[in-house]
């Protein structure tokens, strides 16, 4: 079923967008990967997996479960439902479980959608699902100008893996000291990957104060 519903989204998504894909070829064949992403709209997990190899899991918040014909589309393509801003340590559990057992993770390091299409720093709790995972990310960049309509061109990038034992964490760390680790260690290399992949708009200069007569 899984196979057969990205397909048809596969199809769907070409006709509605115009739509590429590049470097899949970086993704090696025969594992699991975390892969993580720039986050643009509500459209990136499909586009995430329609670039991907294999099956996904990924999470999202609850509310995108209340209506039932998008819950079945979503849950479909392996989103999972977690509670923003309440320490679901289960669904952080089965994320990083799915992973170790053979299925694709997509997280968001951003935690929250780009309003200006630059990529934002990367949450410290999704640099500890990717630590504790123990698999190689893969860094993606989503690229499209404005908002998204009919015809957008999107451009999917998909870069070469980093590998797991650049983000691994030592087991006996303080709070602190895992703190520190995840931000030093372990989100610069996942945001700088993510960060080659996207054209980001050109930063806008102040605009000088005219003298005064």
């Amino acid at each position: 079923m899984y196979y057969v519903i990205t397909f048809l989204v596969r199809i769907a998504m070409h006709i509605w967008f115009n739509l590429r894909i590049e470097g899949r070829e970086n993704i090696p064949k025969g594992k699991a990967f975390v892969y993580a992403s720039n986050h643009r709209s509500y459209a990136d997990p499909v586009l995430v997996v329609l670039g991907g190899r294999g099956k996904f899991s990924f999470m999202a918040k609850s509310e995108l479960f209340e209506k039932p014909l998008f819950a079945w589309l979503i849950r479909s393509l392996g989103a999972f439902p977690v509670e923003r801003g309440k320490g679901d340590t289960a669904a952080i559990e089965r994320a990083i479980d799915n992973v170790k057992n053979g299925t694709n993770l997509l997280i968001f390091p951003e935690g929250t959608r780009s309003t200006d299409g630059r990529v934002g720093r990367g949450k410290t709790g999704v640099g500890l699902i990717a630590a504790r995972a123990g698999a190689d990310v893969i860094p993606v960049g989503i690229n499209f100008e404005g908002k998204l309509h009919f015809r957008s061109r999107i451009l999917v990038r998909i870069g070469a893996p980093i590998e797991a034992s650049r983000l691994a964490v030592a087991g006996e760390l303080t709070d602190r000291e895992l703190l520190r680790t995840l931000k030093r260690d372990v989100i610069p290399p996942i945001m700088d990957g993510i960060r080659a992949l996207v054209d980001e708009p050109a930063a806008t200069a102040p605009a000088e104060k005219e003298e005064e007569a």
